[in-house]
């Protein structure tokens, strides 16, 4: 018992070293991108753009907390892009629509978020679907609602209502003038701090890691599988949906059409990040980490004029490197 406990505790040591390398690289990655095009370009460190990059990075460091839940976990979801865009629209519904007040378009719009993910955790834990099949076929669902709700036309939030001050306004800027860093990104690390937290201090976060590791040894252990990956599909969707109003607030808006590739943008920035797909390890830290790599090379690469196809070429390949140097990082844990 004691030589198993002391392996245990040996795999957990290099099992942390290994992600303070996988963040440390990430940092490292980003600091010579930005510095990179900070020479290339004389806009690019400006504070006018380093504000872009940050706001840009709001929603998909959002749909990337979430995600890093479900890839620590085992699973995958390929349907938090549609998810937010059906959260915003049901924002918009409440609120445009119905003329309800802006808090319950809020709440509306997460609650939707919560629910999609809750429908995907039944659907993977209960009745044992594949999450790549289950996520897909909500993929779609999401997708038809958010054009059949909205007829296929975007919600307008009126100017009168201080929707777009959720994402645009700054109570930063209020409280230390000059520091008009919008509350979008404000919430996006508050959102960082707390999915932090969960996963790090909470039974949940415990067993999103165990799950993740071996489901069938927690399995076998006596805990509630269905339980457990309902509940982190769920808190998922919570981010997905807060997403969902963050995109709708900033751009005062609810697009119907908008939402296909975010979670490939989502799914990427928690791989740079340190995230396994292979499941059981991965950071909320990493995770931010690489969704602001994504979002300052895509910021540099479209201020040196590089074509956007040519930006989707190079996000897929970073993808493919990421995954690669996870693959030789768990074959020398093991």
């Amino acid at each position: 018992m004691n030589l198993l406990m002391k392996t245990e505790t040996i795999t957990r040591e290099k099992k942390t070293r290994s992600d303070t390398i996988q963040r440390l690289m990430a940092f490292g990655a980003l600091l010579i991108i930005f510095i990179g095009f900070s020479f290339a370009s004389p806009y690019f460190f400006t504070f006018r753009n380093v504000i872009g990059i940050l706001i840009s990075t709001a929603v998909n460091g959002l749909l990337a907390i979430g995600v890093t839940f479900i890839i620590i976990s085992g699973g995958i979801d390929l349907s938090v892009g549609t998810v937010m865009t059906l959260s915003a629209v049901m924002s918009g519904v409440f609120i445009t629509y119905w003329n309800l007040p802006v808090p319950l378009g809020v709440m509306a719009g997460i609650l939707t978020g919560s629910s999609a993910g809750f429908v995907n955790g039944i659907l993977i834990s209960k009745l044992k679907l594949p999450p790549f099949i289950a996520t897909l076929g909500m993929l779609n669902v999401a997708r038809g609602f958010s054009l059949v709700i909205s007829k296929l036309s975007p919600i307008y939030f009126a100017l009168d209502k201080p929707f777009s001050s959720i994402a645009m306004g700054s109570i930063l800027g209020k409280i230390i003038p000059g520091f008009e860093i919008p509350n979008a990104v404000l919430i996006m690390f508050g959102s960082a701090i707390i999915a932090g937290l969960i996963l790090s201090k909470t039974i949940l976060g415990r067993y999103c890691y165990a799950i993740g590791s071996n489901e069938k040894a927690v399995q076998l252990s006596g805990v509630n599988i269905v339980f457990w990956k309902t509940a982190i599909y769920t808190t998922a969707g919570i981010f997905v949906g807060i997403a969902g109003v963050i995109i709708a607030a900033r751009l005062n808006s609810a697009q119907p059409s908008l939402g296909l590739g975010y979670e490939l943008e989502a799914i990427a920035a928690a791989v740079i990040g340190g995230t396994s797909l292979s499941g059981g390890e991965g950071t909320i830290v990493g995770t931010i980490i690489g969704a602001f790599i994504i979002s300052t090379l895509t910021n540099g690469l479209r201020i040196m004029s590089v074509p956007q196809e040519w930006q989707i070429v190079i996000t897929g390949f970073i993808i493919i490197f990421a995954v690669y140097l996870d693959i030789l990082r768990r074959g020398k844990q093991s």
